[in-house]
């Protein structure tokens, strides 16, 4: 008798295989701020902002022999001057640009392509700080009250932070020296009386400065994200120029469906029929129609292609307008589909939106009957009356082909999102055997 088979091995856990980090990796990863340029930026930039109160102390109460108490007039004595800077509009944009320019990663900082942060407890904010130049920084005027609120905060909060800062690390150097045995005459808060042996923790200090200063470039930073970010306005003026960017390429995706896909279809479906009829005089209709058709393509293809390249050139011609659709049903009846058309009212009247919609979406309605139908019976009824236009394409079903699903397929949804952007209405569908395409627009 078989030994039965060995049990299978359990699968590993997600949590048993992604590696944990280990206590050597948290070691390397210590000392990578420090060899970032960004985090001495940082450090600089908010030692800067110590130059108002430093420079005001030295005329009050004066910094010969500073106490705490000097040390603290000289720190709160020029805020009412500072907050009053903030109240030109220019002081937010010269803020913001500076940080821009200091607190983030660049080219400046030895970053390559956002890798490498300042190590743990980042708080994932320096991870994508090199992906993104500006930092969430705005650099444009004061536009409110609200936003001149915001800059005297920052500019508060930089004096005295920078001041701050800027004691610990003077401090902190002072003791590094005393430690090594230098004497120093007149220390920034308070004396320091080495002992026997004390010559060992001098690198004390200085570790105790670098961690200081990446510490402090952090706060800086995300204080500045918090008070030199974007407004409400701001982000809602971006919000929308990035919801007008999507929606022009949406137009330009459904032009070059439209257009392209159209002439491919009528291609496709001339090549066919010349092929099979075996006529002359018929192949040279259907070249004939093939070659003005691809014109008509290379020249939509040239047009949505000066948009794509923003060249500042105007498109060689304007796109085509519903009066223009016996273009369109010329070419279908020379695939060999039998259209019937009914057209009421007068197209030339039409608003030009309204005008140029209609046309593409006649023209994917069409192609969608050739494409899916083949050389079928076509029904097209345009009605422009009554501050309306109605648009309606039939066809009947291929026999042996199961229906499509109403409202599938990429040309379809392009119909329909061009007429709601009219304010109107796109129905698609089969009804006693016959596919529709009814598609109903305002005209005011």
């Amino acid at each position: 008798m078989p030994a039965p088979p060995p049990p299978p091995a359990p699968s590993p856990s997600p949590a048993a295989s992604s590696p944990s980090p280990s206590p050597l990796s948290f070691l390397r990863a210590l000392p990578r701020p420090l060899v970032r340029a960004v985090t001495y930026t940082r450090w600089l930039h908010l030692v800067i902002g110590a130059v108002v109160p430093l420079a005001g102390g030295l005329v009050y109460p004066g910094l010969s022999d500073p106490g705490p108490l000097d040390w603290l007039i000289a720190a709160v004595l020029p805020v009412p001057l500072v907050a009053a800077a903030a109240l030109l509009p220019s002081a937010r944009r010269a803020e913001g640009l500076q940080a821009r320019l200091m607190l983030f990663p660049g080219k400046h900082a030895r970053v390559r392509g956002g890798a490498g942060g300042d190590g743990a407890g980042a708080g994932g904010g320096d991870a994508a700080d090199a992906g993104d130049a500006a930092g969430g920084i705005s650099a444009s005027p004061s536009a409110s009250w609200t936003d001149r609120g915001r800059t005297a905060l920052w500019l508060v909060f930089r004096m005295e932070a920078g001041l701050g800062v800027w004691l610990l690390s003077v401090w902190l150097l002072q003791c590094a020296l005393v430690l090594s045995g230098v004497s120093v005459e007149e220390p920034v808060m308070g004396s320091l009386t080495p002992s026997g042996g004390a010559r060992a923790l001098a690198p004390l200090p200085l570790l105790a400065l670098l961690a200081l200063a990446v510490a402090a470039g952090r706060l800086d930073t995300r204080v500045a994200r918090l008070l030199l970010g974007p407004s409400v306005k701001e982000r809602m003026a971006a919000l929308e120029d990035r919801t007008e960017r999507l929606l022009e390429r949406n137009r330009i995706a459904r032009e070059l469906h439209d257009s392209l896909g159209h002439a491919l279809t009528l291609a496709v479906v001339q090549a066919g029929a010349a092929r099979a009829a075996g006529d002359p005089e018929f192949t040279d209709r259907a070249l004939a129609t093939i070659e003005e058709t691809g014109r008509a393509a290379l020249e939509d293809l040239e047009r949505v292609l000066l948009l794509l390249r923003e060249t500042g050139r105007r498109p060689a011609g304007a796109s085509p307008g519903l009066d223009e659709a016996a273009r369109l049903l010329d070419s279908a009846r020379s695939s060999g589909a039998r259209v019937d058309a009914e057209i009421t009212g007068t197209l030339e009247d039409l608003p030009g939106p309204v005008s140029r919609e209609a046309y593409r979406m006649l023209q994917e309605a069409l192609t969608n009957a050739l494409r899916h139908a083949g050389p079928v019976p076509v029904g097209v009824r345009v009605t422009a009356g009554d501050a309306r236009l109605r648009l309606l394409v039939t066809n009947p079903l291929p026999e042996g082909r199961p229906p499509a699903v109403p409202g599938s397929g990429s040309g379809l949804r392009g119909i329909r999102e061009r007429a709601a952007l009219l304010g109107g209405r796109a129905e698609s569908g089969v009804e006693d055997g016959t596919w529709r395409v009814d598609v109903t627009l305002p005209l005011r």
